[in-house]
């Protein structure tokens, strides 16, 4: 069973992790948490979750998972607190850095299986959401996308022992809206679960669309596939290709060799990225599938290609491929474009794992 660490001592985890250490600099504004320092609170946090009724009755697995994102739920006020000209304190952001930061250190730190390190590192991103889902512009549509990512019934755990971890003068209004949270999760058939859908395509229309109606189904029109790879460099996503795909592929490594562009030349990289589209503006336009075979490690790169795929009415299929840190590094050392250590550590705290909100399908490949 995975455990981030046996010995669940404060003492013990403020000498092992510096991020823990570190929590006792920083301080939070008084109204919200009069309690003090993101060391008190979230000590406050881990009692209040172990005390949790619903807590003591889940797997010991599962308990661990939760306890891990009470621990780092807070571990990015850090970096994001900022003392306001008018003597409030504010860490906006922290909840989203944080997600990167908890799964940097369950990735390359403590090395941790996929499935657990993605949710801790979701219940680490949306821990707040439960307090604020109603004030939401679309509450309905922000509730589905965040359940294809965290478990909604650990989430409303997580988020009671923040608020119980706290001493505030509106505590009661707070346990009020994770009640609220969960009937309405209940409500939308997204309790514990992810909302179900017709078909892949009537998932992601109503979440690309706005004012879009759940319960549509759109017509299926006959159209081309696009494989998007998403992989660190050297987790050998060149070799899932060759064993998986017959289609076309569309490679910046590729691209880059034949026009003798370094992938350190940022102009020579804009001209790499237009040839590519160019390309598959082609085959879009012949109704060709293919692959599209780059790193694309952040929600943003996906993003901008998707959009044109999806401009040409394609469906997308994301492949993510992943493998251990030290075999990672081990693999890209034997690349003939070796990436520098430097710049391979830098993509790795830049690592966004795809999720199910950004493509028709995902598939996770995931290495030992």
């Amino acid at each position: 069973m995975w455990k981030l660490s046996e010995n669940k001592s404060w003492e013990h985890l403020t000498q092992i992790f510096d991020w823990v250490r570190d929590m006792k600099n920083v301080q939070q504004d008084k109204i919200y948490h009069a309690e003090g320092n993101v060391d008190v609170h979230t000590q406050m946090v881990l009692d209040s979750l172990t005390n949790d009724s619903t807590y003591q009755l889940l797997s010991e697995q599962e308990k661990e998972i939760l306890w891990a994102s009470a621990l780092l739920h807070d571990v990015e006020k850090r970096s994001t607190t900022v003392f306001e000209p008018d003597g409030s304190i504010t860490s906006k952001g922290h909840s989203r850095k944080g997600a990167q930061t908890a799964r940097i250190i369950l990735y390359r730190d403590i090395p941790t299986p996929f499935d657990i390190r993605e949710q801790i590192s979701a219940l680490v991103k949306y821990h707040s959401l439960p307090l604020w889902l109603l004030e939401k512009p679309d509450p309905l549509k922000t509730l589905i996308s965040a359940s294809l990512e965290v478990n909604t019934k650990w989430l409303a755990l997580l988020a009671r022992a923040d608020v119980l971890g706290r001493i505030c003068d509106d505590k009661n209004d707070l346990l009020y809206r994770v009640e609220c949270f969960e009937e309405y999760c209940k409500e939308q058939n997204c309790w514990g679960t992810t909302k179900n859908f017709a078909t892949s395509i009537a998932r992601f229309s109503y979440l690309q669309t706005e004012n879009s109606y759940v319960e549509y189904i759109p017509f299926e029109n006959p159209s081309p596939l696009v494989i998007l790879m998403s992989g660190l460099p050297g987790a050998g996503k060149d070799s899932y290709i060759k064993k998986q795909y017959d289609l076309p592929v569309i490679s910046l490594d590729s691209i880059r060799q034949e026009n003798k562009i370094k992938a350190t030349d940022k102009t020579g990289n804009g001209q790499v990225i237009q040839l590519a589209k160019k390309k598959a503006k082609e085959y879009l336009g012949k109704n060709q599938s293919f692959v599209w075979n780059a790193t694309n490690i952040t929600r943003q790169m996906r993003s901008q290609l998707i959009d044109l795929f999806l401009s040409y009415k394609a469906k997308v299929k994301i492949v993510y491929i992943e493998v251990p840190y030290l075999k990672l590094k081990q693999q890209n050392s034997n690349r003939e474009a070796i990436v520098p250590n430097g710049v391979l550590e830098k993509l790795v705290t830049k690592l966004e794992v795809p999720s199910l909100t950004e493509a028709h399908e995902i598939i996770y490949e995931i290495g030992k």
